[in-house]
């Protein structure tokens, strides 16, 4: 039996590794409304109510009541934990509280989110399946970590805004000029590593971007990333950045952002997340 690897509901895998990881669920509310990740509501469903709603919804962290059910029923070989980053969430906290109780389960901070953390989550599924054990496993993670880049192209201030983090002036002035912030996940937090005017010179940014990182290791997994009701932002961005996956990749994974991350971003949000090319 291989090391077991768990996630909370903010790691957003592929596809096709969806049921290979026990997953611990964040809350999101909307309102009076508490709704469990993944559980009470699903993606497609939270998306429909970010649009409907008037009332912007709040999230709250795993607890570590619902990690210790999750870790109760690790076998021997023990298990590694993967979160969203400590410095976005007190879910990794909550995980460590729980994980005390055990020798054989490691929590590993992703210090990313999203598909940075999906695809941490993905390499220790290939690693746990080649034998891997669970403390070389957390540690090789850790190692690892350092070299996820995650970029994101947000559609709209408008959630940013409705959040708290930037003011009505520069949200109305973004409007008008159609602005779309460039983000990035650094040292565990969100940066806004740029701005541009209109989609396609959004699309044109997040290449720049991963250019400036060093480039793409094609060895490791690669993830893109879409919030709302439609992938249409995303498959447009593959189209205009053909040159850096043709050559490389036969076909590119995506998948829908978790409503979590969805409450802060807003719809039409398109994201890459890979690991740098070593220096």
């Amino acid at each position: 039996m291989n090391v077991q690897i768990i996630v909370d509901s903010t790691v957003d895998l592929a596809p096709r590794y969806c049921g290979q990881c026990p997953v611990v669920p964040l809350t999101v509310h909307f309102g009076e409304e508490e709704l469990i990740d993944g559980v009470t509501i699903d993606r497609r469903r939270f998306y429909e109510r970010l649009v409907e709603s008037d009332v912007l919804p709040t999230t709250s962290q795993a607890t570590p009541a619902a990690f210790d059910r999750v870790f109760a029923e690790v076998g021997s070989e023990g298990a590694v934990v993967i979160t969203i980053s400590a410095k976005l969430s007190g879910t990794y906290q909550s995980a460590c509280i729980a994980a005390a109780e055990y020798r054989n389960i490691y929590v590993v901070d992703s210090q990313s989110a999203a598909i940075g953390s999906g695809i941490l989550a993905q390499l220790a599924l290939e690693k746990a399946g080649q034998g891997m054990a669970a403390k070389e496993l957390a540690e090789y993670l850790e190692r690892k970590r350092e070299d996820i880049c995650l970029v994101g192209l947000l559609d709209t201030l408008e959630y940013l805004k409705r959040g708290g983090r930037i003011s009505r002036a520069t949200a109305f002035a973004g409007g008008v000029l159609n602005i779309k912030p460039v983000i990035t996940v650094k040292d565990g937090e969100v940066v806004l590593i740029g701005k541009a005017r209109g989609s396609k010179q959004g699309n044109n940014l997040l290449v720049e971007k991963i250019h400036q990182s060093g480039g793409i290791d094609f060895s490791m997994p690669i993830l893109l990333g879409y919030s709302g009701l439609s992938d249409a932002c995303l498959k447009k961005y593959v189209a205009d950045s053909q040159s850096i996956w043709q050559e490389h990749v036969d076909t590119l994974e995506s998948t829908l952002l978790c409503g979590v991350i969805g409450t802060h971003t807003g719809p039409g949000v398109v994201a890459v997340a890979f690991f740098k090319n070593e220096q």
